[in-house]
């Protein structure tokens, strides 16, 4: 634990360092006439083309304090401009709404789940067709010790009107979860990104290396909930960055054509060609366009705003910001 404690202390210092020269880049020059300029890289990509996403703004702070370690983050299907959260491991099996604004919507806690390492949240749909489900990846697994890991399913609540957000004294409770038990197919695997496609119900998880690119897994709807399920090796993944491999968070917008995945430093996107029509799965080899997510103290969460127009981010300590990056 020490030693995992040292290494993201580590890359979050360069994550805060990289995001402050980035901010000093993007810094108007100022003409001999005194006005503004802007720097023509501030809105590419690496490969200089046109970035998609405007530069990110801290929209909230969350109101709630029990929220400390924000590891993941999704927009609500059930009750609009709604988000969950949940913290990362060290709490018990809650989940923790709030609105745009920052505004706590109430705890609910997890029936028939456990947290051991919980580390991404993913909405989708599930047995029952036209509901919504929450999907709770208990995936975190820092030693390489855990012989499966489990993603937790559950109809997604509905915000009581009215009422005045529960409490840790008065705590929802969801209805049951059901355990989906996975392995991975070639050994033990860190993650700390689960996506579920809005369409199809097909799983994914993507792991976290420090020293190689990561990987994807797939498991294809439907699934058991009774017997262990074995996951299905898909390709490697890196984003643009020098720790490329150690993705922490990610989502599948709602439309099902576009995918963000985040590490500590920033993030980036991988979409379908327009007019595409084949197998989602395609999405894997398309090139990672930059997103500015920034600036997060230890960022672990990522998602698509409901509609697909920004994607918004968290990030674990206190204050906990609201981060959004609108699409062009």
């Amino acid at each position: 634990m020490l030693k995992r404690t040292l290494i993201i202390a580590i890359l979050c210092a360069l994550a805060l360092l990289c995001a402050a020269c980035e901010r000093a880049e993007s810094t108007p020059q100022r003409g001999r006439d005194g006005s503004a300029h802007a720097d023509s890289t501030n809105s590419s990509d690496p490969d200089g083309r046109p970035s998609t996403y405007a530069h990110p703004v801290i929209v909230a702070q969350l109101e709630d304090r029990a929220i400390n370690e924000s590891s993941g983050i999704i927009a609500s299907r059930r009750n609009p401009d709604v988000f969950w959260t949940h913290n990362d491991s060290g709490d018990g099996p809650i989940i923790y709404a709030f609105d745009r604004g920052g505004k706590s919507e109430g705890r609910w806690r997890v029936a028939n789940a456990e947290a051991v390492d919980w580390e991404d949240i993913a909405a989708g749909p599930g047995p029952q067709s036209g509901t919504s489900y929450l999907y709770l990846g208990d995936i975190g697994d820092n030693d390489r010790e855990r012989n499966y890991v489990t993603v937790y399913r559950f109809v997604e609540p509905a915000i009581p009107a009215g009422e005045a957000p529960s409490t840790t004294i008065r705590e929802y409770v969801t209805e049951p979860a059901e355990a989906i038990r996975l392995k991975y197919p070639d050994g033990r695997h860190n993650a700390e990104a689960l996506l579920v496609h809005p369409r199809t119900g097909d799983l994914y998880i993507v792991t976290k290396s420090l020293d190689t690119p990561a990987a994807v897994y797939k498991l294809k709807a439907p699934y058991s909930t009774a017997t262990m399920n074995t996951l299905v090796r898909v390709r490697e993944i890196s984003l643009r960055s020098f720790i490329g491999g150690v993705i922490t968070g990610g989502d599948i917008s709602p439309d099902g054509r576009r995918v963000i995945l985040c590490d500590y430093l920033g993030a980036g996107e991988l979409a379908l060609p327009d007019g595409f029509n084949g197998d989602f799965d395609e999405i894997w080899n398309q090139p990672i366009a930059t997103v500015d997510i920034s600036p997060r103290k230890q960022g672990e969460a990522v998602c698509y705003r409901l509609d697909g127009l920004a994607v918004l981010a968290t990030s674990e300590k206190r204050p906990t910001p609201l981060i959004e990056a609108r699409r062009r």
